[in-house]
């Protein structure tokens, strides 16, 4: 077992003691049948006018030659799109906590041209931040065979099924490029409404979620940060409950000496939580199509994957493009929340950029390491 030195972190608050928790109402307390019966609620088809106002903002952004982590909302400009971004910005914070556009043109693009014009939709939501260790702020979710028990193993990067966990952002995106030959569905959970049945059900296993858990980087340590942290699951912030959730990582951060041993409680109330959110009476499964955007917020919101079995044509492979945002306008968070990744400027989550490494955005799912700059790699598509 690995011990090592413990770093400055922002104090974990004080589980209360008898006094009563509350259930949180409102939009972001959903259940999944509930919404799988109305798709529309939460699915916004492109139109052909906002389609064509799409190519043209990235027509535009390549031929300036701007690199594809620089672009900003300024520089991708969707005037048209003004109502559909409101809306949905609103779902994000107000809402359910997520939204599917549909439509995103991808077989008429090249890869770079996905890039621009994915990256440049995010920006009208918040700034992309680093995913990993070798700063790509556009990640590649498709199976590279990696080991997902290893360390550094991420399960995006496999075939694998994913359990039900939160990213490290305020917004999670996924544009679906192509979707598995078999299985590989998309699956959300309102972590509101798994808070509530909890409470409801074993309001003693809530209690142990809110006292300090302890995950590990996976050798992922910004500047500045500890090889492992500790942040409660439920968080109680200004009337809503925050939620941040990784299984795997409370698991390998086992590997460390000096940090407590995962308890009997704390066991049996992550097993309570799991069951929950596989449960269909909780959970949503959406099939992604290629040009579907999926927008999460991790805050209010716990997504998984199926398993899946790909296409024998590596070109055909399910490959989904990623991206994590920091939104400046995004809910005022829980002190301890700090712990996660630090802040940026605007006091917002920020993500996994270590010392040295620039941010970039590789076009394909084969690792290029730092410094792979998709504008680099232009395939000369014309819009």
């Amino acid at each position: 077992m690995t011990t090592r030195t413990a770093f400055r972190s922002v104090p974990v608050p004080a589980v209360p003691g008898d006094s009563p928790l509350q259930c949180v109402e409102g939009p972001q307390a959903w259940l999944g049948p509930d919404l799988a019966r109305h798709p529309e609620e939460w699915t916004y088809t492109l139109s052909t006018t906002e389609v064509a106002e799409l190519r043209d903002a990235i027509r535009r952004v390549e031929a300036s030659g701007v690199d594809v982590v620089d672009i900003r909302a300024a520089d991708f400009p969707l005037p048209g799109w003004a109502s559909l971004l409101q809306r949905v910005r609103r779902d994000m914070f107000e809402g359910r906590g997520f939204a599917v556009l549909r439509g995103f043109p991808v077989a008429k693009l090249s890869s770079l041209q996905c890039c621009l014009g994915y990256f440049g939709i995010g920006a009208h939501f918040g700034v992309a931040t680093s995913q990993n260790a070798k700063g790509h702020a556009v990640g590649h979710v498709c199976d590279l065979d990696v080991d997902y028990r290893a360390t550094t193993g991420r399960g995006y990067q496999t075939n694998a099924r994913l359990p039900y966990h939160s990213d490290s952002a305020d917004l999670v995106g996924l544009l679906c490029i192509n979707k598995a030959r078999r299985g590989g569905l998309s699956s959300l959970a309102s972590s509101v409404s798994l808070y509530n049945a909890m409470l409801d059900q074993r309001p003693d296993l809530v209690r142990v979620l809110m006292g300090p858990v302890y995950r590990d980087r996976r050798e992922e340590i910004p500047q500045g940060q500890g090889p492992w942290y500790v942040i409660p699951v439920f968080n109680p912030y200004q009337g809503r409950v925050f939620t941040t959730y990784v299984r795997s990582a409370v698991r390998k951060a086992q590997r460390f000496a000096e940090i407590p041993r995962i308890s009997p409680q704390l066991d049996e109330a992550m097993n309570f939580m799991d069951a929950l959110a596989d449960d269909p009476a909780y959970h949503l499964d959406m099939d992604l199509e290629p040009g579907d955007i999926q927008l999460v917020c991790n805050h209010f919101v716990l997504h998984s994957r199926t398993s899946f079995e790909d296409h024998p044509d590596k070109a055909a492979r399910r490959h989904l493009l990623r991206l994590h945002l920091a939104c400046a306008d995004g809910p005022a968070l829980p002190p301890v929340y700090e712990n996660l990744r630090g802040y940026n400027e605007h006091g917002r989550p920020s993500g996994m950029l270590l010392q040295g490494v620039r941010l970039n955005a590789p076009l394909t799912p084969v690792d290029g390491g730092p410094g792979t700059s998709a504008q680099r790699m232009r395939t000369g598509v014309t819009l």
